[in-house]
């Protein structure tokens, strides 16, 4: 797929989307990037490139999920709370082993959980019991979605 924008252009707009999305769906934003930077230093640990680039946005993302999870707002948010501490060590190690199997293992923790983050901020019914992503994360005041070549 060829893009037609300019950096800059794609820039701005990214901007632009972050600036207008609601708070539900900048949280799926941040998974959308945490699954991104999975597939990049996937990518290039098959390739025979250092992943860490990549590897450490990726834990910066989950800290910053975990710190924004309010655990007082759904039962679920413990359990959340431990795949996340899970997904971190998992990162690290995979970064410091440059083992593209802890990545693969990672993006198959991300996958599901984004996919549920983007029902839930649509309003399926099939989505997880809480009554939207924005109340479980309070990402609308600080996302973790540092600026980083597309």
């Amino acid at each position: 797929m060829t893009s037609y924008l300019t950096p800059a252009s794609r820039s701005a707009y990214v901007d632009a989307s972050r600036s207008t999305a609601s708070p539900a769906q900048l949280l799926c934003l941040v998974y959308d990037r945490l699954l991104l930077d999975l597939e990049r230093a996937d990518a290039n640990l098959t390739a025979g490139i250092s992943p860490h680039m990549h590897l450490v946005h990726a834990q910066d993302i989950v800290m910053e999920l975990l710190s924004t999870l309010d655990r007082t707002v759904w039962d679920g948010a413990h359990g959340l709370a431990g795949i996340y501490v899970y997904l971190h060590t998992q990162l690290v190690n995979a970064n410091v082993r440059r083992d593209a199997t802890l990545v693969a293992e990672c993006r198959t923790l991300v996958a599901p959980l984004r996919d549920a983050w983007h029902a839930a901020a649509n309003g399926s019914a099939n989505a997880a019991p809480v009554a939207s992503a924005a109340v479980v994360h309070d990402v609308a005041r600080r996302a973790p979605m540092t600026p980083m070549s597309a």
